[in-house]
């Protein structure tokens, strides 16, 4: 199969810029999308998930996401240098609007960190959203009968949770000195509370 096509890109403009950079991570139902959406209100930040860059990638029918599909239905990773260019496009879109990127689920391990910084731009920040393992189970359980997904079952959820552990715990260890733990349990507003004093030092 042919390599999926790498775009050149200038990203003078987003270094010019120097605008903070949050990696937002947590498990699976611990709250991170709807501390996004509050975070992208009050600051002006700009939300990215590489997941759903993926998905609007493939779903525009282009060279490149017909190539992202055809991995991506074989259950192969995508490789991280694509990622990378679909982040670095987003941002380079956004940057003379954006206050801020909050760069949602990522990354999900130490490498993936240490690309980015060195291809895109320094990691301002770390939000770690923590919750129990036992909430998350709880929570994604709730939801699952309210949706309908079918990958939320106690068996799955566990699996994606060991999953995240083993990629995320050295990821935080890695940036300990910028990372804030919240621990979300409380309300959502409460929480909330939580991530303005965390990013009151980088306004």
């Amino acid at each position: 199969m042919a390599p999926v096509e790498r775009k050149q890109l200038d990203l003078t403009p987003l270094r010019d810029a120097k605008l903070p950079v949050i990696f937002v991570l947590g498990g699976p139902g611990c709250g991170k999308g709807t501390q996004c959406d509050k975070i992208v209100k009050q600051y002006g930040y700009t939300h990215l998930s590489s997941g759903d860059l993926l998905r609007d990638e493939v779903s525009s029918g282009s060279e490149r996401g017909k190539a992202l599909n055809a991995i991506m239905e074989k259950g192969d990773l995508v490789p991280l240098e694509v990622v990378l260019d679909l982040l670095a496009e987003a941002m380079l879109k956004q940057v003379s609007t954006s206050k801020g990127f909050l760069i949602d689920g990522y990354p999900r391990e130490q490498a993936q960190g240490v690309q980015f910084e060195q291809t895109i731009l320094p990691c301002t920040k770390v939000l770690y959203f923590e919750v129990p393992d036992e909430v998350m189970v709880q929570r994604l359980l709730h939801r699952a009968k309210t949706s309908g997904r079918v990958d939320d079952n106690e068996e799955t959820i566990k699996k994606r949770l060991a999953t995240f552990h083993k990629h995320s715990e050295p990821v935080i260890q890695y940036y300990k000195d910028k990372c804030s733990t919240i621990v979300a349990l409380t309300s959502p507003d409460e929480v909330f509370v939580e991530v303005q004093k965390a990013l009151s030092a980088i306004q």
